[in-house]
């Protein structure tokens, strides 16, 4: 896998796994459980990440559906 996203904003990594779903694309969301470590002020970063394969479709959809693929 790949990642394609990796941001602290909750709603961009929820508006990316949307548009990734309604693509049928498969994502895996990563270091979602960090909040324990952090204490829940969510300055760890979460990451998406899509197989190899559709990285490429995926980043696209990011940029048109308004998704800062740059954290």
């Amino acid at each position: 896998m790949e990642e394609l996203l990796r941001t602290n904003d909750i709603t961009a990594i929820a508006l990316a796994r949307a548009l990734l779903a309604d693509a049928d694309i498969e994502c895996f969301e990563l270091d979602v459980n960090m909040s324990v470590l952090e204490g829940s002020i969510g300055i760890l970063p979460r990451r998406l990440m899509v197989l190899q394969d559709d990285l490429p479709r995926a980043r696209r959809l990011m940029q048109d559906g308004g998704v800062p693929l740059d954290g």
